[in-house]
């Protein structure tokens, strides 16, 4: 309780309020709702530098370390197969030999980029199948404005819960570096822009392995550069798909839209790739 006796919020968690029936979510019939207490003074920020970049790993590893006891099946799938490669592959292929758009010809060097990486990228389906890698429960969608900062720039609290699920390590930490270690947009049409920064991922690292090095184990950290790889990879795949597919599903501005996309997601992998020496000996050094 607080002097003027009213209940103090706990600013380091998200309180959710019941609804009428004491569930702690409300159908519609159509659509789920929820509501939560507001925490004050609390902001949000999507810029993001070498110290949001510490305090974001920081946060997302602290999100995962205090869910890492529990089982990844009995969560379930919020969106079934999202962070599967080997599925997202098949649905590229789909798209490839369908070529319902009549696009595949203007292509075709970026689908051989797709088809060189293939067999790498599906590693972690391997591993899991052979019992080596483990799911856990993972934010999925770690964008640093997806954390809530007091005014003086202190972490509260992971928020936007809603894609919360069982996946790879990897794919919570390497969506980090996908979006907020990319020097330009997602949709640059000036290439030269974009590149990756090891100055975001650095910092990042050191948040993140300081919150989640007690319960990760010594495969999920030698894999961590390799999920910045793959989620950039990932998202390539899913913009060219949807390229093929006559634009479905990403909303788009102009008819090639998801082309750029395609193009930038490409060059940031790229830079991923130039850099993977480097940050598996950062890491290295940290473990």
């Amino acid at each position: 309780m607080t002097e003027n006796g009213e209940t103090e919020i706990d600013r380091k968690t998200l309180t959710l309020i019941p609804a009428k029936d004491g569930k702690l979510f409300y159908f519609d019939g159509e659509s789920y709702w929820r509501l939560t207490l507001k925490i004050a003074d609390s902001v949000t920020c999507d810029i993001v530098n070498s110290r949001y970049a510490y305090f974001a790993g920081v946060a997302f590893g602290k999100f995962q370390s205090m869910l890492a006891d529990i089982p990844g099946k009995p969560l379930g799938e919020t969106i079934p197969n999202f962070h599967n490669m080997e599925y997202r592959l098949i649905q590229f292929r789909n798209a490839v030999k369908s070529n319902i758009a009549n696009r595949l010809p203007t292509v075709l060097e970026l689908v051989k980029e797709v088809e060189l990486r293939e067999h790498e990228m599906c590693k972690c389906e391997r591993l899991f199948r052979e019992g080596k890698l483990p799911k856990r429960i993972n934010h999925c969608d770690t964008k640093v404005n997806n954390i809530l900062f007091d005014k003086e720039g202190n972490v509260l609290c992971v928020i936007d819960l809603d894609t919360a699920m069982s996946g790879f390590v990897t794919s919570d930490f390497g969506d980090f570096m996908r979006t907020a270690a990319n020097s330009g947009k997602e949709d640059d049409t000036d290439l030269t822009k974009v590149s990756f920064q090891m100055e975001i991922f650095e910092p990042y690292t050191c948040g993140y392995l300081e919150s989640a090095k007690s319960f990760l184990t010594s495969l999920e950290i030698e894999l961590l550069p390799f999920g910045a790889k793959l989620l950039t990879y990932m998202q390539f795949v899913r913009f060219l798909t949807d390229y093929l597919n006559g634009d479905t599903y990403y909303k788009i501005d102009y008819e090639s839209h998801n082309l750029i996309r395609s193009e930038a997601q490409l060059k940031l992998l790229q830079s991923i790739e130039a850099n993977y020496d480097k940050m598996k000996q950062f890491i290295e050094t940290r473990i």
